[in-house]
């Protein structure tokens, strides 16, 4: 049973009580019916629905950009172990924000780390290319490919004996699924049940965490979200892909016996981050003296979200690996049941936007230009607050940072980073 008595869920300045005239209240017949409708179409799309359109500028890896035998030594090379008592790791999205965190702290404790990333286009990949350049100095190797390659995915698992998969590859972001659907039905749910066809296969199998969302929660009025809440009622795209992944992870377990553990992330910040998220796009339009959007509820209502630290999120991903047992099968078959998992890995204290914006302020030592407007149709929720008592239990997950500790250690990396951007173009 899960003792929730370990640690207060809620410790946060906003109080459950003043989250509820922001929540939809709709009948649970017409919520069911509706989401069930939803997930529906999903599966629809994914089958009737043509290829997915290119991100913008998408580079797409040649056939002949891996294999080799300089290539399979610098694969071996990664994935090699410097202690007695490490794991060997793929980490896909190796070159994205968390991928990179968790690389570089698997490396740095003595783990095999290999990455895996396509380096696609949502953001700026000069950004990811900067991440890569910081993995390779640590001796990670980022392999540039895609997770539908089963070729490469195969090819991988014959050169290095991978004992975990930290699978992070993925199309983030809630609002471009509005311009580009197919991209997270291929990346989210295609290359999420390739990579797991891959691994099922393989022999000895892998113990596989991957990311999920706390966007999984969609339109659920209960708080602090808890992993027994229900999840059937995505408000956007993207957390119906997350939800679909959750599903058929469970059924790879179920039926092939891999150990598969989930992360429902909650609003990870910190250095190194995605340009796309509210606190990196405001520092950047801050200091420009743009005009930053900050969105309310339609009766005026905070928009809040768990703010959780990039570094305690790494710890709790490394806690899901080093307590994952073996999968059980073997070459594709079954030989007993395996554990499965599903994890929240939030901070537990929900800010309001409007706040966020007060400490970015105080940091950068400027006035923000606030336009604030009510939040648009477009899948993103009021709010987010997690509970982790199951994770504190199992993986000894403890957030330690407090949002304005973790935007000064952020505005410190943009500075430097941006400032140095501009003294190479000079």
């Amino acid at each position: 049973m899960e003792n929730i008595g370990i640690i207060p869920s809620t410790p946060g300045k906003l109080k459950p009580d003043k989250y509820q005239p922001y929540i939809h209240r709709l009948r649970l017949s017409k919520l069911t019916l509706w989401s069930s409708m939803f997930l529906a179409f999903i599966l629809l799309f994914f089958f009737f629905s043509p290829p997915a359109a290119p991100l913008p500028a998408a580079a797409t890896p040649r056939r002949d950009s891996w294999g080799g035998p300089d290539w399979e030594k610098r694969v071996s090379k990664s994935a090699r172990k410097s202690s007695s008592s490490g794991i060997t790791v793929l980490v896909t999205g190796a070159a994205g924000f968390v991928g990179c965190h968790v690389s570089l702290a698997l490396k740095r404790r003595g783990d095999g780390v290999l990455g895996l990333d396509n380096f696609n286009r949502y953001y700026d990949v000069n950004l990811k290319r900067a991440r890569q350049k910081l993995l390779a100095r640590a001796g990670v190797f980022i392999v540039e490919g895609d997770i539908n390659d089963s070729a490469l995915l195969r090819k991988l698992f014959d050169v290095a004996p991978f004992t975990h998969v930290m699978h992070l590859a993925a199309q983030a972001g809630v609002r471009y699924a509005m311009q580009n659907p197919g991209s997270y039905v291929h990346s989210n749910i295609a290359g999420f049940v390739n990579l797991l066809q891959v691994c099922k296969s393989a022999n000895p199998q892998p113990a596989i965490v991957y990311a999920s969302s706390s966007s999984v929660y969609g339109l659920n009025s209960k708080v602090p979200f808890s992993e027994k809440d229900r999840t059937d009622q995505p408000a956007s795209l993207y957390a119906a892909t997350k939800k679909a992944g959750e599903g058929i992870a469970h059924a790879y377990n179920h039926i092939y016996g891999l150990s598969i553990t989930g992360l429902r992330f909650f609003t990870v910040y910190g250095p190194w981050g995605r340009p796309d998220m509210a606190y990196f796009s405001f520092t950047k339009d801050m200091l420009k003296g743009k005009q930053i959007t900050v969105f309310e509820g339609s009766d005026g209502g905070s928009v809040a979200r768990d703010f959780t630290y990039i570094d305690d999120v790494v710890k709790g991903c490394l806690g899901a690996l080093d307590t994952a047992k073996k999968s059980t099968g073997s070459g594709g078959k079954k030989k007993g049941s395996a554990q499965y998992r599903i994890y929240n890995l939030g901070n537990t204290s929900p800010v309001p936007v409007s706040e966020l914006v007060d400490i970015l302020e105080k940091l950068l030592k400027v006035k923000a230009k606030r336009k604030v407007m009510v939040m648009p149709r477009n899948g993103d929720v009021m709010f987010t607050h997690a509970n982790i008592s199951r994770a504190h239990r199992d993986l000894n997950y403890m957030p330690t940072t407090d949002l304005e500790a973790g935007l000064r250690k952020f505005v410190k990396w943009y500075l430097d980073f941006y400032s140095v951007s501009k003294n190479k173009s000079a």
